[in-house]
């Protein structure tokens, strides 16, 4: 099994990106690309080459799915697992966001503690490899 190393998010709002980087960065000590929007994470994808990437739902420009779907059309990021993080915890809006084809769903607020552990439990049900 391949090492999950490398972590994209992407997330508009600032103090979220924040807590990501210290989460993720610091704590589950993976390298961590932050993008503040849909289009920062489909030019910054191809060369950080993420093992997982976490997707907000709702930004401004490319939406969460909108940008899911354009990652997928990248070469070497269809089999990538995404995440979405979001506020919206009903189970009928988490099934809606699976169907686009997410790993998983974590709402937000998320305990930056066990984030780590969280995304890696994603990755090793998706066999801890990209299968594109």
């Amino acid at each position: 099994m391949n090492e999950l190393r490398r972590v994209m998010c992407v997330e508009d709002d600032p103090d979220i990106r924040m807590i990501l980087e210290f989460s993720l960065g610091t704590l589950g000590a993976y390298q961590v690309c932050l993008c503040e929007s849909g289009q920062a994470a489909l030019s910054q994808a191809p060369a950080f080459a993420p093992d997982i990437v976490l997707l907000d739902v709702m930004m401004p420009g490319l939406s969460g799915p909108q940008t899911l779907e354009a990652l997928r059309a990248q070469p070497g990021m269809s089999g990538v697992p995404v995440v979405f993080l979001t506020a919206k915890a009903m189970p009928d809006e988490v099934e809606e966001l699976l169907q686009y084809g997410a790993s998983g769903v974590i709402v937000k607020p998320f305990d930056p503690v066990s984030l780590p552990q969280d995304i890696r439990i994603y990755w090793e049900h998706r066999g801890g490899r990209r299968t594109d």
